[in-house]
């Protein structure tokens, strides 16, 4: 297995494809949004905390477009999983992609994790999956913000990202952690 290698700030962040629930298909390269995209990866349809997360990000989305920022969640489960999370968590509005390959979660510094079987919502867990990030990716497609997690703990709260939205945008704050060479 490859070492993870994580997404450097201000530089491009890999280009992705994937399918959406209801039809059609995301494509990084070709959002143009005002300011940033908001990519939420999240563990699948056995994570409970993703449920509470992904409904918070959707009673928030009239907020992060004032913003100009465009956001989708994404997943390394299959079609049918994120059809079911989609519908049975009530998330109506926020547009959900299924099918990212572990290769690809890899490539934007995602941690992978394996079954531990059935979850506390009696949910099995697929046979491996990638772990929650969150990433603002600016229209020029590199990366302002990246947060990647071993577990699905302590995310990043998006009610803390408005406020740094609110700041960032007026103030044009530069993303930060760019340095490589020390």
């Amino acid at each position: 297995m490859s070492a993870i290698q994580p997404l450097i700030p201000r530089q491009p962040v890999p280009d992705v494809t994937l399918p959406l629930v209801g039809g059609g298909s995301w494509t990084l390269s070709e959002l143009k949004p005002g300011n940033f995209t908001m990519i939420v990866v999240y563990r699948g349809l056995h994570c409970p905390i993703c449920k509470g997360y992904l409904n918070d990000l959707q009673n928030r989305l009239e907020t992060f477009d004032k913003f100009g920022v465009t956001a989708v969640a994404i997943s390394s489960d299959n079609q049918e999983r994120a059809e079911t999370a989609k519908q049975s968590w009530g998330l109506d509005r926020l547009p959900i992609a299924y099918d990212l390959s572990l290769a690809q979660g890899r490539a934007w510094g995602l941690y992978i994790s394996s079954s531990n079987g059935k979850t506390s919502i009696g949910v099995e867990e697929p046979e491996r999956f990638v772990e929650p990030g969150l990433f603002l990716v600016r229209p020029d497609r590199t990366l302002y913000f990246g947060s990647v997690q071993t577990m699905p703990f302590a995310r990043p709260q998006f009610a803390e990202i408005e406020k740094a939205l609110d700041f960032v945008i007026a103030r044009g704050y530069p993303a930060r952690g760019e340095i490589v060479d020390i």
